[in-house]
């Protein structure tokens, strides 16, 4: 579940922690649908791709205050690095939701 600081509403949707090398490679690579969110943390670099994925996605980067300072969308075989290194970053499909730059946030 999300939490929008910014707007004091909750976002009921499942978010699954990449926080190790495998769960960060897999990421959403061939799956067939994805209905939740994926949340990155402890990377390197935080420049993504959409290699071997089958649907568009929103990718939301975040500071370690876990503000949402850009976002971009990604068709399936493109790559993406934003203009700052993030601390998170969450990955959903297409227009799941609707956070907006500036929104804080938090996990639960």
């Amino acid at each position: 579940m999300i939490l929008n600081k910014t707007t004091n509403t909750t976002i009921d949707i499942k978010i699954t922690l990449a926080d190790t090398f495998f769960k960060r490679f897999k990421g959403l690579m061939l799956k067939k649908d994805f209905e939740g969110g994926l949340l990155f943390t402890d990377f390197k670099d935080s420049s993504i791709h959409t290699q071997f994925m089958r649907f568009e996605i929103e990718a939301y980067f975040l500071d370690e205050n876990k503000t949402i300072f850009e976002k971009t969308s990604l068709k399936p075989w493109k790559f993406y690095k934003p203009k700052k290194q993030a601390k998170f970053i969450l990955e959903t499909k297409k227009d799941k939701l609707k956070l907006k730059m500036g929104d804080s946030l938090d996990f639960i």
